[in-house]
């Protein structure tokens, strides 16, 4: 008899189940959860037309059940105030992919039991095959209290499982209870809950609070009922994790706490471009192996050659260069999301942000911004509010990354004397400092014209201080970066390809010397020189950037930098035919600067003067170098519209702060 029970369990375990979705307040372990059900078995995906991701993958095998399981996004309730939560939740009701779920799995934070039973009503009272998973019980104990999981069964009708997704218990348990409910309960019209009045509100909350104290109780029988009532009702089992409140005397104090959040910004700055720099270097030196090792292989003087080596495989570096800063931010941010503090920083930033029309988000992208615009871009996901997600996205390629430092290095070097590096430092940090009040002027004047008609709602839940789980953080990292690889990718090696064919068409072949080294570069600079970038710069750009005092060998290298904005420096290296050798980065850049200096524009003047150098610098500071940047935009807003408008409003402040620049210099004799 026993064995035939066991073996219909065994039966109803192993039913296929097509889809089961999970839903549930932000920080209330519906993530962790995920991760343990499906393993690595699970992908990342948007909404259709929007930026809204969800990830679904299949459960794993141990389970030995097959489901889909779907990871929407975090909740409050199921009646949306912004336009991403309205997408969420109308996906869970209908899923463009999956459709509607056959059962939901809410997980439910056992330390804030009232708040967290609110979105479990509506999604019982919605009609769905409902399974509640309880998690933090670990926490919960800390105070000697657990959860009367049967009780709570009996008061909200449907299946209730304590789980711990870290240590991976009870998991087992809440997957039969789903199959469980799955059998037991016939499909049925599942509905959205209509948005409720006030005394509604007050009334479920009423009740949920009602639930809590009926369903909590001494755990191990630690603790008498007199006690337990005192606590109950004396609402002690509200009060916020105690380890956490003294942290937070110190994380939130007005002077200290800031303190605190400058140095952890900084911290996460510094490693994004310190410790991902050495890996970069990898990269970019692994891919001119390969590109050197190719064209090794291929016929010489053939432009299949050259596309293969100089224009797929750079591009594809080109890709591959940023994955170790994306990863890097991502565990960096998931680390301090996962302890907690992370809601600690945004909420103190906040106020000052708001002014501005962004959010207290906004800063941590905006700070990774001055590392890289990418992987700046990409953490801007963390801003719920739509129109304030935009904004940050919107300026990020204002801050100062690492890639205009070269740019940056080179123009400086040229305008300060020799033996003062204090010189060229300061006005670096004058650089830095000065791109982030210009992001700050454009956001708040944009949001002025712009007004939010999107609720701005920036409640965070400050949840206690925890150990964050490494593998799930680095697992998450993992996969935002394949996704930067798989969306970004084509479009940015797509447009490398364009801008080598515009720099290598027509062919040319100069007069040789016999020094290979020379007339290696005697190649590139005469190809460059005649190519159609080169048509495009004398015909299109020359006329332009005339007034700013550049010739069309700065537009040259401009274009050559959209790919990229260090490339400026070598492109520069090629247009002006510099033939030292370039492995010894002093002596290169020596003679550039000696190139620059002798430089003469078509009236025999000097090119390249205090006043155009100058000019040249505020214009790296305002214009959309960088192709990546533009790719990776367009992927995060699902639209070219921001991308485009960025192309178009930051060439424009450009070109013109730039053309101010020049000429105001001229007018008061600096030249």
């Amino acid at each position: 008899m026993k064995n035939k029970e066991l073996q219909e369990e065994e039966l109803i375990v192993e039913k296929k189940l097509p889809v089961i979705a999970l839903v549930g307040m932000p920080n209330s372990g519906k993530t962790t959860l995920f991760n343990a059900l499906t393993g690595a078995n699970y992908k990342t995906s948007n909404y259709p037309g929007s930026t809204v991701e969800y990830s679904s993958g299949q459960l794993s095998e141990k389970y030995n059940s097959e489901a889909e399981i779907l990871d929407t996004p975090g909740i409050i309730s199921l009646n949306p105030s912004s336009i991403d939560e309205q997408i969420a939740i109308e996906g869970l009701f209908n899923h463009p992919k999956f459709g509607t779920p056959d059962a939901v799995i809410v997980t439910c934070d056992v330390t804030q039991l009232s708040r967290q039973l609110f979105l479990v009503k509506q999604i019982v009272d919605s009609g769905f095959r409902t399974v509640v998973a309880l998690t933090m019980n670990d926490i919960l104990q800390r105070k000697d209290l657990s959860v009367n999981s049967e009780i709570l069964e009996n008061i909200i009708g449907c299946p209730v499982v304590k789980i711990n997704a870290s240590e991976k218990t009870g998991l087992n348990e809440l997957i039969q209870a789903v199959v469980s409910e799955f059998n037991r309960k016939p499909e049925q019209y599942v509905h959205k809950p209509l948005i409720p009045a006030e005394d509604e509100i007050s009334r479920i909350y009423d009740f949920t609070e009602e639930t809590e104290i009926e369903v909590l109780e001494p755990f191990k029988n630690k603790r008498d009922i007199d006690e337990l009532n005192r606590k109950l009702f004396g609402n002690l089992h509200r009060e916020p994790d105690r380890n956490s409140l003294k942290i937070d005397k110190y994380v939130l104090h007005p002077v200290l706490g800031t303190l605190i959040f400058i140095i952890s910004m900084g911290l996460i700055f510094t490693s994004i471009f310190w410790i991902a720099q050495p890996l970069m270097d990898i990269v970019d030196n692994f891919f001119s192996l390969v590109a050197e090792t190719v064209s090794n292989y291929l016929p010489e003087n053939k432009w299949y050659s050259d596309l293969i080596s100089e224009g797929i495989i750079t591009g594809l570096g080109a890709v591959m260069i940023f994955v170790p800063q994306i990863m890097i931010l991502f565990i960096l941010l998931g680390l301090l999301e996962d302890t907690g503090y992370l809601a600690r920083a945004a909420m103190l930033i906040d106020k000052p942000l708001s002014k501005l029309g962004l959010n207290g988000r906004s800063f941590i992208p905006m700070l990774s911004g001055y590392a890289c615009a990418i992987p700046a871009i990409m953490a801007a996901r963390t801003i719920s509010n739509r129109r304030e997600r935009l904004l940050t996205i919107m300026i990020i390629p204002l801050m100062s990354c690492s890639a205009r430092l070269p740019v940056y290095a080179l123009l400086l070097a040229y305008l300060t004397p020799p033996g003062n590096p204090w010189i060229p430092g300061l006005a670096l940090g004058a650089l830095y400092l000065l791109s982030l009040i210009i992001s700050s002027l454009v956001a708040g004047i944009i949001s002025k014209f712009r007004r939010n008609t999107e609720k701005s709602t920036f409640m965070l839940e400050l949840p206690p201080y925890r150990l964050p789980v490494l593998k799930n953080i680095l697992k998450s990292a993992y996969y935002k970066a394949g996704l930067y690889i798989k969306q970004a990718g084509p479009v940015i090696i797509i447009i490398s390809i364009v801008l080598w064919a515009l720099t290598y068409f027509p062919e040319t072949r100069p007069q040789l010397s016999g020094n290979n080294q020379n007339d290696e570069i005697a190649i590139e600079s005469s190809r460059l020189n005649n190519s159609y970038a080169a048509m495009i710069g004398k015909t299109v750009l020359e006329p332009i950037l005339r007034p700013l005092g550049w010739d069309w060998r700065v537009g040259v290298a401009l274009i050559s930098a959209f790919a990229a904005r260090e490339v400026f420096v070598s492109a520069m290296a090629i247009t002006f035919s510099i033939t030292e050798n370039t492995e010894d980065e002093e002596n290169f850049q020596s003679s550039i600067l000696q190139s620059m200096k002798e430089a003469k524009n078509s009236e025999g003047t000097p090119l390249f003067t205090t006043a155009s150098v100058i000019s040249l610098i505020i214009y790296f500071m305002f214009a959309m170098q960088c192709l990546s940047t533009v790719a990776v935009s367009r992927k995060e807003t699902a639209s070219w519209k921001i991308p485009l408008f960025q192309i178009l409003l930051y060439s424009f402040l450009a070109y013109v702060s730039a053309l101010l620049v020049y000429n105001g210099l001229k007018f008061i004799g600096i030249n």
